[in-house]
């Protein structure tokens, strides 16, 4: 079906830093952040034309360095932070901040990327996340709710709880806490439970994976070996409050309860290289995403352990009567588990995938060598789910 078919977007650079503008429900817009060496770094503003199939873009530029990860304010269209590497003393440092977007970068008022280029305007540095005394940051993680005041950076060994005060210009570390252990203890990443009202943050360091209380930076569950190798990736199921996905380097996608984790209550395997990302559907959590190194997305249906795991409960008082003629339909097989769609436009490792913000059946791609892909929920599995 002709508007079924991806759209694809490709950046002059070499990418890796995707997120969704969370705080923007009304258009479909998704933040990019380039990796280059040579030339100034580029926040490129991704917006999707639903009706037309086209994309309108605006570039900023990130002139700190290299953007490892990006992330959106959920309350402030115009706020993000970002992850970035910074050449110090010949030494390479992965460093944190909050930037704003200036207020005249509406999308789709460049035309070409060289044109972009010579007139892109410049992120406004609100605050740097100071964290020397720490190590390199690896990910920073805005609380869900609430008005984008309380962010979590993991550097090092380290977590840190952050204040952010007077429109984001200045950040007050509130708490924090450090692997203890033998070693080179790092954090990979980690995500912000949108559940018990937001006191619980996930993270992930090497095989493991462990839950914190944001009011005491106390340990609650730990995964020990999550994964057989390194974990890169976390979600928390929007709907089912105990649920966590994880994915790691052993290729293999797990979900887990955290009340109980001594074994996975799912796992998927279904990639052939390294799951670099998961992330599940806002709106219809048994919908999951994966990106892996292997070129490849994956869309997986988990309905059995979603929050409808028989689909919409239907009343038998709303059934017509042809269909209570017929009960051999209605005993038909549940849906199984399981990968139900393979997206193959890329050509690289694919480090980001993540849902629209403002579309629960649109989703974002983006392979290293700066190829963005928008794709959709199949039709049949889209009416499956609504119907």
């Amino acid at each position: 079906m002709e508007d079924d078919a991806p759209v694809i977007y490709g950046l002059e650079f070499q990418a890796r830093a995707l997120s969704p503008q969370t705080a923007e429900t009304d258009a479909i817009r998704f933040l990019v952040g380039t990796q280059s060496l040579k030339y100034d770094n580029q926040i490129h503003i991704i917006d999707f034309d639903d009706e037309n199939n086209i994309i309108n873009k605006n570039v900023l530029l990130h002139q700190a360095g290299e953007i490892w990860h990006i992330s959106a304010s959920p309350a402030d269209k115009g706020v993000l932070a970002t992850c970035y590497s910074k050449t110090a003393d010949s030494r390479v440092l992965r460093c944190a901040a909050v930037w704003r977007m200036p207020e005249e970068s509406e999308p789709g008022s460049h035309e070409s990327p060289d044109d972009s280029a010579s007139t892109a305007h410049a992120l406004e540095l609100l605050c740097d996340l100071d964290h020397t005394a720490h190590g390199s940051t690896a990910c920073v993680a805005w609380e869900p709710t609430g008005d984008g005041s309380r962010v979590v950076s993991l550097a090092d060994n380290h977590i840190l709880l952050w204040d952010l005060q007077a429109s984001s210009r200045r950040a007050v570390l509130a708490s924090s806490a450090s692997l203890e252990g033998k070693g080179q203890l790092k954090f990979t990443s980690g995500r912000w439970s949108p559940h018990h009202n937001c006191t619980q943050v996930a993270t992930a360091n090497d095989t493991a994976v462990r839950g914190w209380d944001t009011r005491t930076m106390s340990q609650i569950y730990c995964i020990e070996n999550a994964h057989g190798q390194l974990v890169r990736d976390l979600d928390f199921n929007p709907n089912k409050q105990y649920y966590l996905a994880s994915c790691g380097d052993d290729c293999k996608v797990k979900f887990w309860d955290t009340r109980s984790v001594s074994e996975p209550v799912r796992t998927l395997e279904e990639h052939s290289h390294w799951v670099w990302n998961v992330r599940y559907n806002h709106s219809h959590d048994q919908l999951v995403l994966t990106g892996s190194s292997d070129s490849r997305v994956i869309l997986s249906n988990m309905v059995s352990i979603s929050s409808e795991p028989f689909g919409h409960l239907v009343d038998d008082d709303d059934l017509s009567d042809q269909e209570e003629r017929r009960p051999e339909d209605r005993s038909q097989e549940p849906p199984q588990d399981g990968a139900i769609a393979t997206y193959e436009e890329h050509e690289d490792s694919v480090y980001a995938v993540d849902w629209s913000a403002a579309d629960p059946w649109l989703f974002a791609s983006l392979s290293y060598d700066g190829r963005l892909v928008i794709n959709r929920v199949p039709r049949a599995l889209k009416y499956h789910i609504l119907l």
